[in-house]
């Protein structure tokens, strides 16, 4: 049962690979973005420590060329893209063949962003590389928070991936979910840690922010591999992780439920 399992995962991230290689010029617009990104807002925020006499809060040049460039290979690492699909899934019939399968939709999803992922590791890795070279970051974690940091990217990831995806299914019921998303994306962008360093947010965001799940998608493995978190409070974020995935995951399943049912009702 479990060969037969991975037979199924080994065929699909295949047939998902192939995929990606057919769509290169949309990975490269893709990775683009993704590089763009964090490194405006690594120039924002060294000229804002400049203007302040070399720091903004504790971070210097060092650790704020550091903790974008690492951000940028978190947030490679976790991003998901399917929210943006789901209406156009809903409307086109994607799921009409998709609902006979035995495999959960998300399963294939998942593999989907693993595919695009190891593809794109070819380019974001030597412009990292780069990055990493003209700015000079500082950069001297210890070697349990790097051991540390795999698994927490991994569980940043899956927590990222199904509220993204709990909150694609929208789209069974609203016909544009194109706002829901947008105002999803604005409060990933400064809750997270994308924007900038969660320390610099004042008090309430900050709190608003650890008591949400945007802050393990992305800041906590950002800031684990910056060296700037306590083994307790590593432990501390991976229960944190823990407990949104299961959230998110229960969350996901219900909303499927209704919105499958739901979906073979009106195409019936």
């Amino acid at each position: 049962m479990s060969r037969g399992f991975g037979d199924i995962y080994l065929t699909l991230f295949g047939l998902e690979l192939s995929v990606m290689f057919q769509y290169r010029a949309a990975v490269v617009i893709w990775l683009l973005g993704l590089v763009l990104q964090p490194v405006v807002y690594m120039v924002v925020w060294l000229r804002v420590a400049e203007a302040k006499g070399g720091k903004v809060g504790d971070f210097d040049a060092g650790s704020i060329v550091a903790y974008f460039l690492v951000m940028m290979l978190v947030n490679h690492a976790t991003f998901t893209w399917h929210m943006f699909e789901m209406g156009w899934r809903v409307r086109s019939g994607f799921y009409n063949a998709i609902l006979v399968q035995p495999l959960h939709p998300w399963h294939r999803d998942v593999l989907a962003n693993v595919a695009y992922k190891v593809l794109a590791l070819g380019v974001i890795l030597p412009v990292a590389a780069l990055l990493a070279w003209y700015f000079e970051p500082t950069l001297q974690p210890p070697l349990w928070a790097v051991a540390a940091f795999v698994p927490a990217v991994i569980l940043a990831f899956f927590t990222r991936f199904l509220f993204e995806w709990a909150l694609g299914l929208l789209a069974f019921w609203i016909t544009d979910t194109s706002g829901l998303n947008n105002l999803y994306m604005a409060f990933i962008l400064i809750f997270s840690g994308r924007l900038a360093p969660l320390d610099l947010l004042p008090p309430i965001l900050q709190t608003i922010a650890a008591w949400s799940p945007f802050e393990w998608m992305v800041a906590f493995p950002v800031e684990l591999l910056l060296g700037r978190l306590t083994p307790e409070q590593t432990m501390h974020g991976l229960a944190m992780q823990v407990l949104w995935i299961a959230i998110g995951f229960a969350v996901m399943q219900l909303t499927w439920v209704r919105a499958s049912s739901r979906y073979s009702a009106v195409g019936a």
